[in-house]
């Protein structure tokens, strides 16, 4: 064959084989889906301000993705789970902070059992048990910590420091010996301390807290005892509106709190959150009223009192209460598919249970070290961070510590903190945070 017939035989077969690619390529693109319109039904976020960079735009995917618009549900119809931190994160302040300066106010703290006060916390240190029994000598039912004498203030006085500041007010160590992954003492007395009161009365304590603290305005200062307490708490309106999108959409809303179960139960109903669906520290009940012991998650027996809703504890109970898992495999790490896919929160407090969330997490930065160096990092870039949307936090000056004592070891030692496989997360820059004012 010449060469001039050679190159017509190879035109021709160049042409049948691009005719060939063109017809595949036809009948690909016709057999494709058309991008599906987004219908018109989808909730959608409504509030804007507030929000940074791109994290309202990133909730709302989330929202059209795994709600009833999206495709993202779980076989077998289940419900996608979206769990919110409650304190500092759905509110601003503190709802266990705001119950408890309001009994000391009104004098609704019980005199300890036999006087004694290392029955409100096996924790408790001897030093602290004898500040608090010098300060509040066990003379009535109650303690006068609403009174303006001399003992009444300096039993408030103690309790607060003891509460407040985790020592008493000479500076020695309140509560020592417990698990700084699983308990947090000083969150737990507050529990402890409901001890003699019935549920409905707890509630109902919380209750007029949470009047006195909407009421008040931004910044408002309230006595206790000699000294000054934060006097006001504010719903964030951004995080009322994540809550009801996302259940408008179909995903299945809980709370997890580190504030006493009744107490968050007060407040979580106002962002359409109900008491099945919010989960705080338990007390044990005896004879219809709270006991100083607490409930028990997974291995931890009732009345054990070493674990409540706090870091690992935290994932604890979101195992047992959402999942229905029980015993030691409710401490664990379950598989993706069953866990929640949303997850939100502020503190160290929830690291555990928004590391397990498997689409999102939202961080409200109050520059929490372990928190912030995780959210920093984000390795697999499914963190959102936001400055705290009522008096947001400005630029921290140095870095997170993360190389160095970022995490707090299970015995409250401070190292580095580490990814999942081990390898240690550099030192973070702040750089979302309120915006830097110009003078």
């Amino acid at each position: 064959m010449n060469f001039k017939r050679r190159a017509v035989a190879a035109a021709a077969v160049l042409a049948v084989a691009s005719a060939g690619l063109a017809a595949v390529q036809a009948t690909a693109e016709a057999t494709q889906p058309e991008p599906r319109a987004r219908p018109a039904a989808c909730p959608d976020l409504t509030v804007s301000r507030g929000w940074y960079g791109e994290n309202k735009a990133r909730l709302q995917h989330l929202i059209d993705t795994y709600g009833h618009c999206g495709s993202g549900q779980r076989t077998g119809g289940a419900k996608p789970v979206a769990v919110f931190d409650w304190d500092n994160t759905v509110i601003k302040n503190d709802v266990g902070d705001a119950t408890m300066f309001w009994l000391l106010r009104h004098g609704k703290i019980r005199t300890p059992q036999g006087g004694d006060w290392h029955t409100t916390s096996r924790y408790l240190t001897d030093p602290a048990a004898k500040a608090l029994t010098k300060a509040c000598p066990a003379t009535g039912t109650t303690l006068p910590t609403h009174r303006n004498t001399a003992r009444g203030t300096a039993c408030a006085d103690e309790i607060h420091s003891v509460y407040g500041e985790g020592t008493t007010t000479t500076g020695k160590a309140a509560f020592a010996g417990f698990d700084h992954r699983r308990m947090e003492p000083q969150y737990a007395w507050l529990a402890q301390l409901t001890r003699g009161w019935s549920t409905p009365q707890v509630k109902r304590f919380a209750a007029a807290a949470r009047a006195e603290n909407l009421a008040t305005p931004i910044g408002t200062r309230q006595r206790v005892g000699t000294g000054q307490a934060t006097g006001w708490v504010r719903y964030y309106d951004q995080q009322r509106d994540l809550i009801r999108t996302l259940k408008k959409a179909g995903f299945d809303v809980y709370v997890v709190s580190a504030s006493p179960e009744p107490v968050a139960e007060v407040w979580s109903r106002s962002v359409g959150v109900d008491a099945r669906h919010t989960i705080g520290i338990r007390s044990v009940t005896a004879h219809g009223r709270h006991t100083a012991h607490l409930k028990g998650c997974g291995t931890v027996r009732d009345g054990d009192d070493s674990m409540i809703t706090y870091i690992d504890g935290k994932r604890c109970w979101i195992n047992q209460e959402i999942y229905g898992v029980r015993g030691a495999a409710a401490e664990k790490v379950r598989p993706a598919a069953k866990r929640q896919v949303f997850a939100a929160g502020d503190s160290d407090t929830d690291i555990s249970f928004l590391r397990d969330a498997t689409a999102l997490r939202l961080v409200l930065n109050r520059n929490k070290n372990e928190l912030m160096c995780r959210a920093y990092d984000n390795a697999d870039r499914r963190w959102l961070i936001n400055p705290m949307f009522i008096e947001p936090k400005g630029a921290k000056t140095d870095p997170y510590p993360c190389a160095t004592t970022g995490y707090t070891g299970r015995n409250g030692d401070a190292g580095p903190v580490r990814r999942t496989d081990g390898s240690v997360i550099p030192d973070q820059r702040d750089t979302v945070h309120a915006p830097t004012r110009t003078p």
